[in-house]
């Protein structure tokens, strides 16, 4: 097998704004499996949050020389081995003439409903942002910063229909969020993700979790999940954390057993990047593969949103 990887820059509707920093492109890595006349494709999203660099990611696909059954030893749970392993999905499925799923002996993946992200903005942006997007079922909202009960109660003004979910990127206090909780519940949010650090969030088994708090920086793969008991409700399975599909689909599994929730989300990519996890999405309480509808541009053949939610990727584009 032959592994290639370049770079591909989209560019965003809008800047994107986290606690963290902004955006205005979606900077992404793709790599072809080329082998026996088939060639199969994968996307992965370097994130700096976890030391990763495009130059970095790079290295480490280029360095891979091995078959799909070293990647779990060769690489560890990350954006390279995420791109990876979709491209030998995909290269799997179109040596054998059929769908991801048929391989795994799933049924074809449904429509989810996915949530929408609000960029972090001044009340009055998001509150403009939310009327814009009040159609949608279900809207996250970025937070993580001293200021956000004002632009909560901006959101909640604007879409005062959609259901809201909260994202605080790892940026409150034990405090700032007991504070804020009561008012979550009053504003109709349905979940709160992250809200302390990753390697900080003890206090979470030691203060009311009046609604389910989701962890994302402090889960990766299934080694995390011994160090999340009594802290969290739910996990958000992203594929360049856990390293790809074949990882994401067994920490879904093992999650559910040990009675997780569970979210599906995104970085800030193209169709290819959630096009593995339309998949992994089927029947979980929260889906959040919206990156696509953040892009000014993507794919050729693009994952297709309506009212039903996001749809299962076309050959075409993958799987």
């Amino acid at each position: 097998m032959k592994f290639d990887v370049t770079r591909d820059v989209f560019q965003l509707a809008q800047v994107f704004t986290i606690s963290r920093g902004s955006r205005t492109q979606a900077e992404v890595l793709t790599v072809t499996a080329q082998g026996e006349g088939v060639t199969g494709c994968g996307e992965c999203v370097p994130y700096a949050r976890y030391g990763e660099t495009l130059d970095s990611v790079t290295a480490q696909i280029a360095q891979f020389e091995g078959t799909w059954d070293d990647l779990p030893d060769a690489l560890p749970a990350s954006a390279a081995r995420n791109a990876l392993d979709c491209a030998l999905w995909d290269h799997a499925a179109k040596r054998a003439g059929k769908r991801v799923w048929d391989l795994l002996d799933l049924p074809a993946p449904k429509p989810e409903i996915t949530a929408f992200t609000l960029s972090l903005d001044t009340p009055e942006a998001m509150q403009a942002q939310a009327a814009k997007n009040a159609f949608r079922p279900l809207l996250k909202i970025k937070l993580g910063t001293p200021d956000d009960m004002a632009r909560l109660e901006a959101v909640r003004r604007g879409a005062p229909a959609s259901q809201i979910i909260v994202d605080a990127n790892e940026g409150w206090t034990a405090d700032v969020y007991a504070d804020l909780a009561p008012h979550l519940i009053r504003l109709g949010v349905q979940m709160v993700e992250q809200p302390l650090p990753a390697g900080a969030d003890d206090m979470l088994s030691e203060i009311a979790r009046p609604l389910p708090v989701c962890a994302d920086e402090s889960c990766h793969d299934r080694a995390s999940l011994p160090g999340l008991k009594g802290k969290y409700d739910m996990v958000n399975i992203k594929l360049d954390k856990t390293g790809g599909l074949t990882e994401a689909l067994a920490l879904k599994e093992q999650a559910i057993k040990e009675g997780y929730g569970v979210m599906v989300g995104c970085m800030v990519g193209s169709s290819l990047a959630m096009a593995p996890a339309t998949i992994l999405a089927q029947g979980v309480a929260f889906t959040d593969l919206d990156g696509p509808l953040l892009l000014a541009e993507d794919r050729d053949q693009p994952l297709q949103f309506d009212d039903n939610g996001v749809h299962a990727p076309a050959a075409a584009l993958w799987g």
